[in-house]
């Protein structure tokens, strides 16, 4: 079902959406952090946008090395405080971490200076993360190492990654990931690793449109618009259309409603992206006739027999 967030709606950013992903648990090597990696890069392959979106990796390290390096980080980010943007500021004492990945210029120049969180680094986490870009190179899947890309979670331990992209504005993130392995045990289950993806539906479908990469049977949301006029063209187009959905269960048939005149029913076809209209009148009524009307390229209307309509259809669908 939809996710919602509590936020100003923004361009690739609904405060209704939906997301899909892969999760594995049981499993705690940089090996099944790379597979859902490079399954994602398969993705984009798949989709023509491998050359529009950049991984950016980075490691949380472990608990314990991330709450010394948060310690150190908020000790130079209170001397510094003035010097912050106001989201920063306040994040300073609620979710230093955050601080990393302000989109500040300002706080980002200050950030320079700040302590540097692979000095603070476990070596079972760096182990972790240089087996895990190994991997990636053997793959031939490039990346570029983003130090401040970081989580705000404490669940959040080692890989995280995002897959980025430059054309879709200020909502640059396509796909987030990373490994949670305290996640199990925080909602009060066994300890248990997990690592996973997910991306946005609809950000994703808004960047196969504006690379006009949406196939045009996707975009094509509908075949056929049934157009009547009179309450009994109205009765007998619903059943045609129910015969045409049963004849040609892969043709998609609109069955006009809410009434309108002619000339609005047919504006209303022509901006479904409709085929092909079938119309019909009380004169096509009584003579058993539907009025076929391509509505793209240049064929002529003509008039068919109601018992024949589900071949003229097949014909120009």
């Amino acid at each position: 079902g939809p996710m919602f967030r509590y936020e100003r709606p923004q361009k690739g950013r609904q405060r209704q959406f939906h997301q899909f992903g892969a999760e594995v648990y049981g499993l705690d090597g940089p090996d099944v952090d790379a597979e859902l990696i490079i399954m994602t890069a398969r993705l984009w392959q798949q989709l023509g946008i491998s050359d529009a979106v950049t991984l950016q990796l980075n490691t949380l390290g472990s608990s314990e090395s991330r709450a010394a390096y948060r310690q150190d980080l908020v000790a130079f980010l209170e001397q510094h405080l003035e010097q912050l943007d106001a989201d920063s500021q306040r994040r300073v004492t609620t979710n230093p971490l955050r601080v990393l990945d302000s989109k500040d210029p300002q706080t980002q120049a200050l950030l320079n200076q700040a302590p540097d969180f692979y000095s603070y680094l476990d070596d079972d986490s760096r182990a972790h993360f240089e087996r895990l870009k190994a991997l990636l190179d053997k793959a031939g899947v490039a990346y570029e190492i983003n130090p401040r890309l970081v989580r705000g979670l404490d669940y959040y331990c080692k890989t995280v990654f995002e897959w980025v992209t430059d054309r879709l504005g200020a909502q640059g993130t396509v796909c987030g990931g990373g490994r949670y392995d305290g996640l199990v045990a925080q909602l009060g289950g066994k300890p248990t690793p997990g690592v996973g993806w997910a991306m946005g539906v609809e950000r994703l479908i808004l960047m196969l449109q504006e690379m006009d990469l949406v196939p045009a049977e996707l975009a094509q949301r509908v075949d056929v618009y049934m157009v009547h006029m009179g309450d009994e063209a109205a009765a007998a187009t619903m059943l045609l259309a129910e015969q045409l959905r049963d004849q040609l269960p892969g043709v998609r048939v609109l069955w006009h409603c809410g009434g309108g005149s002619f000339k609005n029913q047919m504006k209303k076809a022509d901006k479904s992206g409709a085929t092909v209209a079938l119309i019909m009148g009380e004169d096509e009524l009584q003579a058993g006739q539907v009025q076929v009307k391509p509505l793209r390229g240049q064929s002529e209307a003509q008039t068919v027999a109601v018992d024949e309509i589900s071949a003229a259809v097949q014909m120009l669908i």
